[in-house]
C-alpha cells in the first residue's frame, strides 16, 4: 500500500512529521512525532495543512482519518519552539501571532473541507492536541485515552482550544476542563460530548477506520453539503436555521444522487451515487 511521507524542515528531529495513507478512500493521516509526544511544531500544523487541503480537493477521498504514532496522541503546541522565539527582538510576540493565525487556519480548515474527519485517539489529547479531537467532525476514543487543556496550570490559559471544546460539551463541562487543567478520562469524555465512542485500548484506529468506511459508503456529494450546512445552521438563531435547512433541502433534493437514492430505497435496490 502506498504511503506518503511530509517531510519536515532542514534541522527537525524528526524526518517526517505526517505520515499519508490511503485505505481503500479513506485517507489516514498519522502524527509522527512520537518522540516529542506529537506535539504541534509549525512544521506538524504546515504538514496538516497541506493534507487538508489535498484531501478537501481530492475525488479518490471519501472521509479523512486522523491518528498518531507512539503513547500520545498529541501533546499540544510545541512549548520548546515556541519559548525559543523568546529570544526575538520582541520577545517573540510576532512569531506567537503568526503561529496561533496559522494553527487556527488549520483547524478551520477541517470544519470547512467537505470530507468529514474522524480522530482515532490513544493516549493523552492536551492542549492543542485536545482541540484537535474537538475540531474533528467524530472521534473515537481508546479506553486509555485521556483529555486535558492543563494551560491554566501553566499560566496561559487555553483560550483557542477553548473555541472547539466550548463548541462540543456544554458550557459547565468546558469551563470545569478549561478552569482545573485535569484529566479527562475516556469515558467521562464520551459522557461529556468530546468524543463519539469509546473502544478497547489499541482499537481506536481500526473502530475510525470502521467508521469512515461507513460515511465513505454514503453519496459524497450529500455528506459535503451535510457537512458545510450542519456547521453553518448551528451557528444562527433557530428560526434562521430552519429557513436555511429548508432551502438546502430543496437544493439537495434536485440532486441526481437524492433521486437516486430515493428511486433506490423504493426499489429496494443498493443506490449507485452520482457524484451530486
Amino acid at each position: 500500500m502506498m504511503q506518503d511521507k511530509v517531510a519536515a524542515p532542514a534541522g527537525s528531529t524528526s524526518a517526517e512529521v505526517l505520515l499519508s495513507e490511503m485505505r481503500g478512500r479513506v485517507l489516514l493521516l498519522t502524527l509522527n512525532r512520537p518522540a516529542q509526544r506529537n506535539s504541534l511544531s509549525e512544521a506538524l500544523i504546515d504538514a496538516l495543512q497541506r493534507a487538508i487541503d489535498t484531501a478537501s480537493a481530492d475525488p479518490a477521498v471519501a472521509a479523512v482519518v486522523i491518528a498518531s504514532q507512539g503513547p500520545a496522541f498529541s501533546s499540544g503546541h510545541d512549548l520548546k519552539e515556541m519559548t525559543a522565539r523568546r529570544q526575538d527582538a520582541d520577545g517573540g510576540r510576532a512569531y506567537f501571532a503568526h503561529l496561533m493565525d496559522h494553527c487556527a487556519r488549520m483547524m478551520l480548515s477541517i470544519v470547512r473541507s467537505p470530507k468529514p474527519f474522524i480522530a482515532a485517539v490513544e493516549g493523552v489529547a492536551s492542549a492543542a492536541g485536545c482541540q484537535l479531537v474537538a475540531t474533528c467532525d467524530l472521534a473515537l476514543a481508546g479506553s486509555a485515552a485521556r483529555f486535558t487543556t492543563p494551560g491554566v496550570n501553566i499560566g496561559l490559559f487555553c483560550s483557542t482550544p477553548m473555541v472547539a471544546l466550548s463548541r462540543n460539551v456544554s458550557r459547565k463541562r468546558a469551563m470545569e476542563i478549561l478552569l482545573l487543567g485535569e484529566m479527562l478520562e475516556a469515558e467521562a469524555a464520551a459522557d461529556y460530548g468530546l468524543v463519539n465512542r469509546v473502544v478497547p485500548q489499541g482499537q481506536a484506529l481500526d473502530a475510525a477506520l470502521a467508521m469512515a468506511g461507513i460515511v465513505a459508503s454514503k453519496s459524497p456529494a450529500t455528506v459535503a453539503i451535510g457537512k458545510e450546512t450542519f456547521y453553518r445552521q448551528i451557528e444562527m438563531p433557530v428560526e434562521q436555521a430552519y429557513v436555511e435547512a429548508a432551502s438546502v433541502m430543496v437544493r439537495n433534493m434536485m440532486y441526481r444522487d437524492a433521486e437516486e437514492g430515493i428511486g433506490a430505497f423504493i426499489e429496494k435496490r443498493a443506490p449507485v451515487w452520482k457524484g451530486w
